[in-house]
């Protein structure tokens, strides 16, 4: 058995950004892009791509990385995760996103860290810096117990700031840590086949943030921080933001 990997899951098709893993930048499709900075940043665990579509593969294959061919019926990355896991056998997972061509080597030590605690999941957040952020629905915040395990993710901005009915200011936010979450998780590998079976719960319906799912089944979840900047490629947009940064 490995004993960690990681494991990225890739779905051709995306509503917001038809075949965005395929987006060329500068020559080099997005999951290249991803694949070649992941491999730069932890060379020394294995990796793979769970692909739902040959095309995929064909981008990364050629290039030296390996991946696995898994169901397009997933209803999330993380059934995806889990059945190329079985052919991976690793006792721990790290998951990276497909569309985050910015993740760090400490972002990945620490989630390995974490996961090999008595925690059967782990993820990482960062602090929020700007009011416009806390305030969007899209970037999802957390809040956390005194021991660093997560409490509860919402779309909504928490914790409220009563006093000031809402009104949050860059000022708030420096003197009142809030946490973002980042698309990045590490599970348990027996933890991983036990969520992909559980019944999506009622929260989670209603945020529609998996993770909830977790945390409705009394599941602990660790969190790590990190300040190292994260860039989610979502739409056209961002793709040229990214190659922006290059």
């Amino acid at each position: 058995m490995t004993e960690l990997a990681i494991i990225v899951p890739c779905r051709l098709e995306s509503t917001r950004f038809p075949r965005k893993l395929l987006h060329p930048i500068r020559g080099k499709p997005l999951v290249r892009w991803v694949a070649e900075r992941i491999a730069a940043q932890m060379p020394e665990l294995p990796l793979y791509f769970a692909v739902d579509d040959p095309l995929l593969a064909a981008a990364l294959e050629p290039h030296g990385f390996r991946t696995v061919l898994t169901s397009v019926r997933h209803q999330s990355g993380t059934d995806r995760l889990a059945e190329a896991n079985r052919s991976v056998g690793a006792r721990y997972v790290l998951n990276v996103q497909a569309d985050e061509p910015l993740v760090s080597r400490a972002q990945l030590q620490t989630l390995a860290e974490l996961i090999r605690g008595e925690a059967p999941f782990a993820t990482l957040v960062t602090r929020f810096r700007r009011p416009e952020d806390f305030a969007n629905p899209n970037q999802v915040k957390v809040v956390l117990s005194q021991q660093g395990r997560a409490l509860y993710f919402s779309r909504s901005a928490m914790p409220f700031a009563r006093d000031r009915a809402g009104a949050v200011d860059q000022a708030w936010l420096e003197a009142n840590a809030c946490y973002k979450h980042l698309g990045l998780y590490a599970y348990h590998a027996d933890f991983l086949e036990r969520f992909t079976k559980l019944p999506p719960g009622r929260l989670e319906q209603i945020e529609k943030l998996e993770q909830l799912r977790a945390l409705e089944h009394g599941v602990a979840i660790a969190v790590g921080m990190t300040d190292d900047p994260s860039v989610g490629v979502d739409t056209p947009e961002d793709a040229v933001r990214f190659e922006s940064l290059l």
